[in-house]
């Protein structure tokens, strides 16, 4: 909870901040007619409307289990990772279609000097959200929270481009504007592809290999574990669960078995970051012949 209390605490800071910032953009295209400096307000704004999904998913997600959600409602955040996807895509569009149909139709922009103080009030906030977001997100151990920081960051970028429009504008180069529209289109698509691979991870239980060697040497360093078997993880919200097969002597009794399998669970908690539970099992050593396993081998 106090994870989730502290993710959804940068949602509505960085909702604040960016909120602020689309505004004070969306009244400088009224007046000047940017179309690159739109492209750059609907990005802004599809970046402060992510933390919608992203809030209800932490709501969901202090929920308790239930009998039919056993693992709770973290799920949700992936969920939440994929509407944030889909916003993003949905914001390139209008950008491409704004600059298409600004070069085909080419207009004069005015109030340069307010469209470049609107891309620096943009850069400026937006970095600032995606430091915050991304500081956050590691700290919690929220994919999609991380994913939404790098979009915030590129929105940074992408209103620097908007002041290379206007001074390209300034200097009589009437086509500077839709053309850094469609630059900026283009660098919505490079955060949508990872946004996207980043969720895509977490929907298919992607973990970092890292994650699993120190699993694998903190479980063979434990007292009394003689090998191993599987061992796999999860992210189901911002925490992780995993699964490891553990081997011991095939003489111990079924106290000493369980006393190793939760010394070892015991042990990954406190080496692995966001690991909220292991369920270890204890396998007897098959060194004496015997396999422990066989009225299983047909459904594995």
């Amino acid at each position: 909870m106090e994870s989730s209390a502290e993710g959804m605490r940068a949602l509505w800071v960085s909702l604040a901040g960016l909120g602020a910032t689309t505004v004070i953009q969306a009244l400088v295209v009224a007046f000047s007619g940017s179309v690159a400096l739109l492209g750059d307000t609907l990005h802004n704004a599809a970046d402060a409307l992510t933390a919608v999904p992203l809030g209800v998913a932490f709501w969901l997600g202090r929920r308790s289990p239930t009998r039919r959600y056993t693992y709770g409602y973290g799920r949700a955040e992936d969920l939440a990772g994929v509407v944030i996807v889909t916003t993003i895509a949905a914001s390139s569009v209008a950008a491409a279609y704004a600059a298409v149909q600004r070069l085909a139709h080419p207009q004069d922009v005015s109030n340069l000097w307010a469209v470049a103080a609107a891309a620096l009030a943009g850069f400026a906030g937006n970095e600032l959200v995606a430091r915050y977001r991304i500081r956050v997100g590691r700290k919690i151990g929220s994919a999609a929270l991380i994913a939404d920081g790098l979009h915030a960051r590129t929105d940074g970028f992408t209103s620097l481009a908007v002041l290379a429009g206007a001074a390209g504008a300034a200097l009589g180069w009437r086509q500077a504007d839709p053309i850094v529209g469609l630059l900026i289109t283009i660098a919505i698509l490079s955060v949508l592809r990872q946004a996207a691979r980043e969720v895509y991870r977490r929907l298919m239980d992607a973990v970092d290999p890292a994650l699993i060697d120190h699993a694998e040497t903190t479980l063979r360093a434990t007292p009394g574990v003689l090998g191993l078997g599987q061992v796999r993880m999860r992210w189901i919200g911002h925490h992780l669960r995993a699964e490891c097969d553990v081997i011991v002597d095939a003489g111990a009794t079924a106290v000493q078995a369980h006393t190793i399998a939760v010394d070892a669970e015991h042990a990954l908690i406190h080496a692995i970051p966001r690991l909220r539970a292991a369920t270890v099992h204890a396998d007897p050593d098959p060194r004496g012949g015997t396999d422990h396993h066989a009225p299983l081998t047909a459904h594995r």
